[in-house]
């Protein structure tokens, strides 16, 4: 799996952290940030598809 570095605004990592470790929804920073960005494409994909440029 490629690893990928970026840079964040502080108040952003803070928000994620509350969300992660035992009895939250994601195991780890890294696990929110994946999860993120595959509801973010599959919003993307839906938004394509609306616009007939699925597939393009």
């Amino acid at each position: 799996m490629p690893k990928v570095s970026l840079d964040m605004p502080y108040e952003i990592v803070e928000d994620l952290k509350g969300h992660v470790g035992d009895d939250k929804k994601f195991v780890s920073l890294a696990d929110a940030i994946r999860t993120a960005c595959r509801k973010m494409l599959d919003q993307l994909d839906e938004i394509d598809a609306r616009h007939g440029r699925l597939g393009e």
